[in-house]
């Protein structure tokens, strides 16, 4: 076992998030530093875990260069999350966590280039042709730069492109902000579950624990998979009006209620192309080169997001 200052110094930024605090979990238990950045709020760790903490506003610049300063390896997560919709929304914040703060993280690196992995979407990988929202086009310009820093050297990149994660966190508990926590919590609350198409719209739900070691096994492969854009995800989509029945079903058994109706409602107006299309992934290129494959059922997964509301 390597001294503690010898071992590499992974950083990741945005790590209080739903993903964020998963994949702190996963790293706790390997022989690393941790340095942990988030903007206003501290992860809830073990009294026996050991990692630096920093409270950090990531569009600043000086605020990165401090934090990525001596990283082997840096996971970046960050990402504009003020309100429902802002994942979805243009503007400037979004864009100076996106293509702004890879870019300070790029000027940043001295030394030996430390591994980068950057969380993209799914949607990224879009055929061409296919209207994009700005989120995506940002994820898409963030790729971009990735792959120039890779081909000149200074950092070795990898881009995840992971599915729709869902599930809950074991380090808090929480269940994110995703489809799958919204519906369960309208189940819980007696509303209907509410969907924008007939519910054969299909997607690929990846677990958040799962989501979370792929992020740690591309550390462990930088020159399997440096330069890339990796999908990741179960490779089996399920139609979304199975996946909210299921819901419906599962929080009834919890609160002794007959199930919510799973219904269709007419879409808002900010909904997009994005929202009505299936998604069909193939993770087996990201599997071969990493060695990783998803392990949680999603019934299982479902049931661990019902049981965490209820309590």
């Amino acid at each position: 076992m390597p001294s503690t200052e010898s071992r590499p110094l992974v950083v990741v930024l945005g790590a209080s998030g739903f993903l964020g605090a998963a994949i702190t979990a996963q790293l706790a238990g390997l022989a690393v530093r941790l340095r942990l950045v988030s903007r206003t709020r501290k992860l809830p760790l073990p009294a026996t875990w050991s990692a630096e903490v920093h409270l950090a506003d990531l569009t600043e610049p000086a605020a990165v260069r401090e934090a990525v300063k001596g990283a082997d390896a840096i996971i970046h997560l960050a990402a504009h999350l003020s309100d429902d919709r802002s994942w979805r929304a243009p503007g400037s914040e979004s864009e100076r966590l996106g293509t702004g703060l890879l870019d300070t993280v790029v000027r940043a690196v001295r030394g030996r280039p430390p591994v980068v992995v950057f969380a993209s979407t799914v949607q990224a990988a879009a055929p061409p042709g296919r209207a994009l929202n700005d989120y995506v086009r940002e994820k898409i310009a963030a790729e971009e730069l990735l792959t120039e820093a890779t081909r000149a050297g200074t950092v070795r990149g990898i881009a995840l492109r992971p599915a729709t994660i869902y599930g809950r966190t074991p380090l808090t508990g929480e269940t994110g902000r995703g489809v799958v926590a919204v519906m369960a919590r309208k189940a819980f609350a007696g509303e209907p579950i509410t969907m924008w198409h007939d519910g054969t719209v299909v997607r690929d739900l990846v677990h958040v624990s799962d989501a979370a070691r792929a992020f740690v096994a591309a550390l462990d492969a930088p020159e399997a998979l440096g330069g890339g854009r990796w999908l990741v995800g179960t490779g089996r989509p399920e139609p979304l009006g199975e996946v909210f029945r299921t819901l419906a079903d599962l929080v009834a058994a919890r609160t002794g209620r007959p199930p919510v109706p799973v219904v269709t409602v007419p879409p808002p107006e900010w909904a997009d192309a994005t929202d009505f299309g299936d998604v069909h992934i193939d993770p087996s290129p990201f599997t071969a080169a990493a060695g990783w494959q998803p392990r949680v059922p999603l019934t299982e997964g479902l049931s661990g997001v019902v049981n965490a509301l209820a309590r």
